[in-house]
């Protein structure tokens, strides 16, 4: 098991205990308590991935990746979707172009 996927797995189950914990203590919670806003936060940790990438900074870019990672894991958590789900897609789609897989998408 790579170091990326046993970090994941930890910041995974963590944010797994934060359901039902105490909103005015847990960020955690205060996100998966309201998908509205955490799916907003994880917009905006996208856009600010984007924009460290395009201004070719490294370490802002690795920054804002695990903010974008850690507010993706809370979105899928609040929404109820497993990362085994997510990688049941992932699987389904290995050996296929990406322009294949898009065009295969119902419009």
């Amino acid at each position: 098991m790579t170091r990326f996927t046993q970090v994941i797995e930890r910041l995974a189950a963590t944010i797994e205990s934060r359901k039902g914990a105490d909103a005015s203590t847990s960020y955690t919670a205060q996100l998966l308590g309201d998908m509205d806003r955490a799916a907003k936060k994880l917009g905006e940790e996208a856009v600010e991935t984007v924009i460290a990438a395009a201004q070719g900074d490294r370490d802002a870019l690795t920054a804002e990746s695990a903010d974008l990672i850690y507010h993706w894991l809370v979105l899928i958590a609040a929404a109820g979707v497993s990362l085994d789900e997510v990688a049941v897609r992932l699987e389904a789609r290995e050996g296929t172009s990406g322009l294949a897989e898009k065009a295969s998408r119902p419009r």
